[in-house]
């Protein structure tokens, strides 16, 4: 069962599907990933139709504990990204698991 799915992969898939050359295909996959960041960088969501939502969320900072040793520590305050799958991704996901 595969578990990552990396860069070098989705580039030889661009390559091999629409032909460009690698080089190419990794230049259109680095902008495409810069466009996303920056957009939730500036705007704290990005919508992509038919797939889902990302989401910037700020958290802030709490106290926790180390479960192995019960060491309390506060966690700093960060900011994280949240994935909300659109429905016809889920609908097509699930479909998948039917067959």
């Amino acid at each position: 069962m595969r578990i990552n799915l990396t860069k070098k992969e989705i580039i030889n898939s661009i390559y091999m599907q629409l032909g460009f050359s690698k080089k190419v295909s990794e230049h259109l996959l680095d902008d495409l990933l810069t466009i996303i960041l920056n957009e939730l960088i500036e705007k704290k969501q990005v919508k992509i139709s038919n797939f889902g939502t990302f989401k910037l969320r700020h958290k802030k900072s709490r106290m926790g504990r180390n479960p192995k040793t019960l060491e309390k520590k506060i966690i700093s305050e960060r900011n994280v990204i949240l994935f909300k799958p659109s429905k016809k991704l889920k609908h097509l996901i699930n479909s998948n698991e039917s067959n």
